[in-house]
């Protein structure tokens, strides 16, 4: 009798494949297909890329429970795939772009990347080998393994959008690196004039590169004169006058005289900053024609720009802005009616965070012909609105001795009588406009996207910030703490008040915004008092600011718009899809002006009965975060890549 023998053992169990199979294809359909064919989905309030993402993680724990549970895979192939997925993590990390490696605090690879990609990895490999001899079957595990790993060193991403990251392949340029190939190739940057005076800022890590004196250039514009070469703020030159303006004696040194503009320009300050005057979003005195099918918006013009999440000031003709471009953190100004560089401030310092990119977030503030800009690194600069000439310079970050955050500092400044103040992070601090002395900081508190806001209460002007524990009231001449209120996980955006005086604040949470609440604030002989008058989950604001019209607050509710009653909370309507966009209001028409995170203008009205939206235009393509500017009949928008102005046509009468 005798026996054969095969190289395959007659007792192994065929593969129960269809679990896995099924769990695969369900993975497959959710998180690739449904943000395709339905991007605009929403379930139980949750946008389709967060679905989506959340659907790639519940896939790949069903593929696992298979694998380890119910594949009939020997045990030396189960435990022996879960070995190799994490060796090949491990390993494959360090070889990623460093925006996957940082992306959604740090956890993008091993949440979001891998386990779609390595879970469809080991179903096909498992399909596909089922026939194959022991040996070469867990060499195809190990290859489909690496594959599902290696895929992710060949992308990179751009950011967070609808609360998914925005990959590109690695090796595309991104549109900064774009517009910085466009500025080397144009004429070479001129130096710039020494300022008044200046206090250096100094470096920070580790997301900051070594900070240097600042520098500014002027751009020639139209009718304007070339500018002549000057040098870096902090350096003395003995430079040979060029043409278009006389060599100046100064001490020991000679500076160059630049042409000053057109007074004109700096006789009025249409919006002096982040929000407009009141920091509230509202557009008085302006009304446009709504049916944009007839009169739709007209490009006046468009034109690139560096990454950051800063919106407007504007003075006259001029605008100004906050943009990064390189290793240079620059205040920008441009003309308002062609888009042209006046000219540009540059301190040697990059901030850059994977889900936000690069850039500053602030907004700079308009004051007495000057401009107060505050860096995602610490660096306060007061520059003259004319020519971009330092007159002081602080670093807040030493000064407060406040870590920057993993955002990047994002308060834009505020002026109050003769200070300009900003928020470190949750820590206030106060600088005088004139000198850049500091008066005072503190008191400290936990980190916070919001600006100081300035607000008058029982007659009393205080300046609030939400953030940390929840809202702060302080004096704006000494930095005294007036009255707090607790209100955890702190909120991120800014406060409003109602018609009445009290104030509106919000809170959020790891996912999201939290809710709205009320409070009232009161002054008495006894000190200051702060009562709950309620709390609302009906506008759930997260990082998107919301306006205050006629009894009602409009705002963002996650991703949709929505309306809520003031006198008790109650939402009124919820609707429109803008993602994380921002809006401002225009009272005299009851409407709302919309821009979406995906760049999309829309017009809606701002009234308690119902949602309506009355028109839309395209503007961007590409995630939106800063805020619009309407002065007169133009507006002002941007995102992280171009800017552009466009007229709206003038209500009939």
């Amino acid at each position: 009798m005798t026996t054969n023998h095969t190289d395959e053992p007659t007792s192994r169990k065929p593969l129960r494949l269809w679990p896995g199979v099924v769990a695969a294809l369900l993975l497959i359909l959710v998180r690739f297909v449904l943000p395709v064919v339905a991007p605009e989905a929403q379930f139980f309030g949750t946008g389709a890329p967060l679905i989506a993402v959340m659907g790639g993680l519940f896939g790949a724990t069903a593929v696992a429970v298979w694998w380890v549970f119910f594949s009939r895979a020997p045990w030396s192939e189960r435990l022996g795939a879960i070995g190799v997925m994490i060796v090949a993590i491990v390993v494959t990390r360090p070889l990623t772009h460093i925006s996957i490696q940082n992306g959604m605090m740090g956890m993008m690879f091993v949440i979001y990347a891998v386990p779609p990609t390595l879970s469809l990895a080991l179903v096909g490999w498992a399909v596909i080998s089922r026939r194959l001899s022991e040996g070469p079957r867990r060499l195809a595990m190990v290859a489909a393994i690496l594959i599902g790993c290696v895929v992710w060193t060949l992308v990179r991403t751009d950011g967070i959008l609808d609360g998914a990251p925005e990959l590109a392949w690695r090796w595309t340029p991104t549109a900064e690196e774009r517009l910085l190939a466009q500025e080397a190739s144009g004429p070479k940057r001129l130096p710039s004039p020494p300022p008044a005076a200046t206090s250096a800022p100094t470096a920070d890590k580790p997301v900051v590169t070594p900070s240097a004196p600042g520098t500014t250039e002027t751009t020639p514009s139209v009718s304007k004169p070339a500018v002549p070469p000057s040098a870096p703020a902090t350096t003395k030159i003995e430079p040979t006058a060029p043409a278009g303006g006389p060599a100046m004696s100064g001490e020991g040194s000679k500076r160059v005289e630049t042409p000053a503009m057109s007074e004109r320009g700096f006789t009025r300050v249409e919006w002096p900053g982040f929000r407009g005057a009141g920091r509230d979003g509202i557009v008085r005195g302006v009304r446009i024609a709504t049916d944009w099918s007839a009169s739709p918006p007209v490009e006046m013009w468009r034109r690139p720009i560096g990454p950051g999440w800063s919106s407007f000031a504007v003075s006259g003709d001029f605008l100004y802005t906050q943009e990064q471009r390189g290793d240079d953190e620059i205040v920008a100004c441009y003309n308002v009616s062609t888009g042209e560089p006046v000219w540009m401030h540059r301190d040697a310092t990059r901030f850059w965070e994977s889900n936000g990119g690069a850039g500053p977030r602030a907004t700079p503030a308009l004051h007495n012909g000057r401009v107060y800009a505050f860096g995602a690194t610490g660096i306060l600069n007061a520059l003259d609105a004319r020519n971009g000439a330092v007159m002081w310079s602080r670093n807040v970050q030493s000064d407060t001795g406040r870590k920057v955050p993993d955002w990047g500092f994002a308060s834009s400044p505020l002026v109050i009588d003769d200070v300009v103040i900003v928020a470190a992070a949750g820590t206030l601090a106060a600088y005088d406009l004139g000198t850049g002395n500091r008066r005072w900081s503190g008191p400290s508190y936990g980190g916070s996207y919001s600006s100081p806001h300035r607000a008058t209460i029982d007659g009393v002007v205080q300046v609030l910030l939400l953030g940390g524990p929840g809202a702060i009231s302080v004096a704006p001449a000494t930095g005294a703490v007036l009255w707090q209120h607790a209100w955890a996980p702190g909120p991120i955006v800014q406060p409003a008040l109602t018609a009445d005086g009290d104030v509106l604040i919000n809170a959020i949470a790891a996912t999201g915004g939290m809710g709205t609440r009320r409070l009232a604030v009161t002054h008495g002989s006894e000190g200051w008092s702060v009562q709950e008058r309620w709390t609302s989950n009906g506008l759930k604001p997260y990082f998107n600011d919301f306006v205050v019209h006629k009894g009602h607050a409009f705002g963002f509710d996650g991703n949709i718009l929505a309306s809520i009653d003031l006198e008790d909370g109650t939402r009124k309507w919820k609707g429109g899809r803008y993602g994380n966009g921002q809006l401002v209001l225009l009272p005299d028409q009851d409407l709302l002006l919309v821009l979406s995170e995906d760049g999309e203008l829309a017009l809606v009205s701002a009234t308690p009965d119902k949602f309506t939206e009355i028109a839309r235009f395209p503007v961007f393509e590409g995630k939106t975060w800063n805020h619009p500017v309407l002065v007169g009949d133009v507006l002002l928008v941007r995102n992280g890549e171009e800017m552009a102005a466009f007229r709206l046509s003038p209500a009939s009468r």
